[in-house]
This record gives C-alpha cells, structure tokens and sequence, in this order.
C-alpha cells in the first residue's frame, strides 16, 4: 500500500524547456524560448517531425513559458479544440497535429491566425510533415508556412544516456552510468518509455528506501514492467 501511495504521488512533471534535452535540436529550442517571450517578429512558428520527437513537449513547453512571463497562452491538444472566439492582446496559442485539421478546424485557426496577426499575438503549430506537404486549404497552408519553420528530430541512441541523467537530475537524484545502460539495453528505446521508467523508477526508490541501481532497475523492470528480452 506504501508503494502503491508513492507511486500516486508523483506524477509525470509537466512539459518545460528545462525538462526537455534538446540534443540536436538545439536551434530550434533556443527559437522557440524566444518565440514565446514574444523577442521574435514573426507570427507563426511551425514545427515538425516524427512522431515521439518531442513536438507536443515543445509546444507545451511554450504555452508554458509564454503564460510564466504575463502572456495569455493557450495550448491545443488537437485542431479540433482551437476556440472560435478572439485571442487576447499578444497572446500566444499553440495547437498541435494540424495535419489532422477537418474543414471546420481549419477555418477556425484560419481566423485565429488573422486575429493574431492583427493583435501582436502569436501561433506555435506542430505537424508530422513539413508545411509545403500540408494536406489543408491552401490559403491556412501558406500562412502557417510564412513564419519559422523547424523540423524536430529524435534524439539518437547516442545522447539518451545524456538526456536520462539530464531528467533524473531535474526529479532531484543521481542515475549512475551503469544504470543507465542496463535501462538502455534491457527497456524501450523510445524516450517517451525511459522517462515514464524513470518516475516510476524514482517512486519505486522512495517507497522502497534503495537507491537507483542496477539490482533496483533489474528487481523493477522483472515484477513491474518486463520490458527486456
């Protein structure tokens, strides 16, 4: 029951520009933290890649920021949930997989984008194709291809081990290198899998009163998640 509590209290922390390793992705991050302290001219931002690259984190990250300095942000989790009434004065709206806007979606954030332009405000879109491929009316495609444009790639295998220890330090405990490559070779490989890992594995070393290591990591991923071959 002790664990089970712990696990309940704590939860996946919410999607931040500290808590995302930007990798090579490091000029469209540093882009995007300008983009929502409203420091760039432009009125569009579009991001894109495949899926679990870390666009949604992004655009998250963004409403976040934006809202942290006395912006009015608004986040979209899909085209559907664009509002159809006017943004505030300089506001910042984000809207992810506008590829899979319908008619009704894509008239909306056709006049979302007027109303912002107009107001100072701004809109972050991420898609899975890049502008040019858009399947949306042609009039939406050109405007959310008018401003900057960035493809975010996933991280390689190469700089998980990086981005594990980068994320382990922001929950506030150490992950050794060791335990790091045994998560790497015996669970997912995807990143979005290592960091639900990771909090479950943090839960798990509190309720349990052990540190994080191999023995730990073994124990868990066998009882709790067999992930491994």
């Amino acid at each position: 029951m002790a664990e089970q509590l712990t696990f309940a209290l704590a939860p996946e922390p919410a999607p931040t520009f500290a808590n995302f390793v930007a990798g090579p992705n490091a000029e469209a991050c540093e882009a995007l933290v300008r983009f929502s302290a409203a420091l760039l001219p432009e009125t569009g931002v579009f991001v894109w890649g495949a899926s679990g690259a870390g666009k949604s984190h992004l655009l998250q990250a963004m409403a976040a920021a934006a809202a942290g300095a006395g912006r009015p942000a608004r986040h979209c989790k899909r085209p559907a949930d664009v509002p159809d009434t006017l943004p505030e004065p300089r506001a910042l709206v984000t809207v992810d997989d506008v590829d899979r806007a319908d008619p009704d979606s894509q008239a909306r954030l056709f006049t979302l984008y007027n109303a912002l332009a107009a107001t100072g405000g701004q809109l972050a879109v991420a898609a899975s194709v890049p502008p040019a491929r858009l399947a949306v009316r042609e009039d939406l495609r050109t405007r959310l291809g008018w401003g900057l444009v960035y493809e975010v790639v996933p991280l390689d295998d190469a700089a998980k081990p990086a981005a594990l220890a980068a994320f382990a330090r922001q929950r506030g405990f150490r992950l050794g290198d060791d335990a790091i490559a045994y998560l790497l070779a015996h669970g997912r490989r995807d990143m979005a899998s290592l960091v639900q890992a990771l909090i479950a594995l943090d839960a798990h070393s509190l309720a349990t009163k052990r540190p994080i290591t191999v023995p730990l990591i073994r124990g868990w991923l066998q009882r709790e998640m067999p992930l491994g071959e």
